[in-house]
């Protein structure tokens, strides 16, 4: 098993932080969590940042989350948008 790239250990922290935050709703919290077990994958780090996007995306329009998450996923979302170009070369 490959260790994680820095990026994606902060991005992970973050996912984390947001889990941890009760203002942000459950369904999100599940998809959050879901994004993140998509970007442990180590096997194939480029399906796992590409599935963990989708996830973020799907949720970062739900209109019942809090400004402050929905800023923290879209900062997430060109993130990892940047580190998955590194993998798709």
């Amino acid at each position: 098993m490959t260790a994680l790239p820095k990026e994606i250990e902060k991005v992970i922290e973050v996912l984390d932080q947001l889990v941890e935050d009760t203002s942000v709703p459950r369904n999100v919290r599940a998809s959050i969590t879901t994004a993140k077990q998509k970007l442990q994958n180590t096997e194939d780090p480029a399906t796992g940042i590409s599935s963990a996007i989708y996830a973020l995306d799907e949720v970062s329009n739900d209109i019942n989350m809090p400004m402050h998450a929905r800023t923290l996923i879209w900062n997430l979302l060109s993130e990892l948008e940047i580190v998955k170009e590194r993998y798709i070369k």
